[in-house]
């Protein structure tokens, strides 16, 4: 039988704003389905269960309205709207296109100092690859794309992919072999880290590329 494995969050940060977690936690619980779809959220019930006050409440459904996971219908309130397997779909392909482009870039302007970050983030992976740490690995894996985003230079570009990091965290990997799944995981990693480190564009966003395929295979198996 085939394991299924959500991927898992990174660090959040520690200066935010409390609308901003609030936002986060209820993006995550609509996500992960403990929120259901067409569910109504009355300002009562969030800021009796998530221990707030109205005025952040009603910032984070605003953000969550302008992300397409909250609708709020005059006169009725918000309800849940949540992501189609469609949607999700869609979001790997888009993603795919992004990432491509973000390594492009990230190969013509990468500093230094953030080529020995990303070797230094690709050590983790394997290290945790070898102890077969699950959680660790897929965490550090996020951080290794993160590094990415940044070198791109690209401030809308790191902001997209970076929420789409938060959305498809919840589609659950599907594998049969933790081992094997890890192994092929870094394996896909290393081939960018190298060609990242060469400079090679073409070869690094041709493994981006086949990661991002390979990816979708894992979390949407027909």
């Amino acid at each position: 039988m085939a394991v299924k494995v959500r991927n898992l969050k990174g660090v959040k940060a520690t200066t935010v704003s409390l609308a901003e977690d609030l936002a986060s936690r209820l993006r995550d619980d609509i996500l992960s389905g403990y929120l259901k779809k067409n569910q109504k959220l009355t300002e009562q019930t969030i800021c009796s269960q998530y221990k707030v006050s109205r005025t952040p409440v009603r910032e984070a459904l605003v953000v969550l309205e302008t992300e397409g996971l909250v609708e709020l219908i005059p006169n009725r309130g918000a309800f849940v709207v949540g992501f189609s397997d469609r949607d999700m779909r869609d979001m790997f392909t888009l993603r795919k296109a992004y990432e491509m482009q973000a390594t492009r870039w990230a190969v013509e302007r990468i500093e230094e100092e953030e080529l020995d970050e990303l070797s230094e983030t690709y050590d983790f992976m394997e290290f945790y690859t070898m102890k077969g740490d699950l959680e660790k690995m897929l965490n550090i894996n996020a951080s290794f794309h993160q590094i990415i985003y940044k070198a791109s230079r690209n401030r809308l570009l790191r902001h997209l992919l970076s929420s789409y990091q938060v959305y498809l965290r919840h589609i659950p990997s599907q594998f049969d072999d933790l081992e094997t799944y890890l192994d092929t995981v870094l394996e896909e990693h290393k081939a960018i880290y190298l060609a990242i480190k060469r400079h090679d564009a073409e070869a690094a966003v041709a493994a981006m590329e086949a990661h991002m395929d390979a990816s979708l295979q894992r979390h949407f198996v027909e």
